[in-house]
């Protein structure tokens, strides 16, 4: 089988990068969520699911991955970045995300690179609601246009897990690719 590495690459980092974006009941000392990201400061075991073939006939074939991502704080807690490195059976993961809070929106933007081309992906725009982290934008997937999902849910002080959907209809049908359970190593 032949599987398009270099999207589920991007789209690994993409929702990974998600996965580094969950908010706490009590993380943010402010009201516009530029501290939504305080909880994921530290190391985190990572296990991950991802769909061989996104929106295809053959979407059934899920890799599994395991590795760690660490969240590391930029100026002053107003952005941060995200290493993530994974393996398995089908390869290795290694992705970089840069995270920036957007004062004037009050939104943060997940800019993802690919290790393995350098290149950066479009990124995705959201917040936190009610407890969830939500997440939206624009992409291509073998040269047609696709709308991105990213949730993120708190599942205690030491994991949170992330999904990743694409949709090729505009948003009105999702298709989960990208499943990411984080455990707590060390803050």
């Amino acid at each position: 089988m032949t599987v398009p590495y270099r999207r589920i690459l991007i789209a690994g980092l993409s929702a990974l990068m998600l996965l580094a974006t969950a908010v706490s009941g009590d993380a943010s000392t402010t009201t516009d969520g530029q501290r939504a990201f305080d909880w994921e400061i530290g190391t985190w075991r990572s296990s991950v699911r991802v769909l061989a073939e996104p929106l295809s006939e053959t979407a059934d074939e899920w890799l599994q991955f395991t590795g760690t991502s660490t969240v590391r704080p930029l100026l002053d807690r107003r952005s941060n970045v995200l290493e993530f490195e994974v393996s398995g059976p089908n390869g290795r993961i290694e992705a970089l995300n840069l995270r920036l809070y957007e004062p004037q929106a009050q939104r943060w933007s997940l800019t993802f690179v690919n290790i393995r081309d350098g290149l950066l992906t479009p990124a995705v725009y959201g917040g936190f609601r009610g407890g969830a982290g939500e997440f939206y934008g624009d992409d291509q997937l073998g040269g047609r246009p696709i709308k991105v999902r990213f949730l993120i849910f708190r599942q205690g002080p030491d994991e949170a897990r992330f999904e990743q959907a694409f949709s090729a209809d505009d948003g009105k049908t999702w298709e989960t690719n990208w499943v990411a359970v984080d455990r707590r190593i060390r803050r």
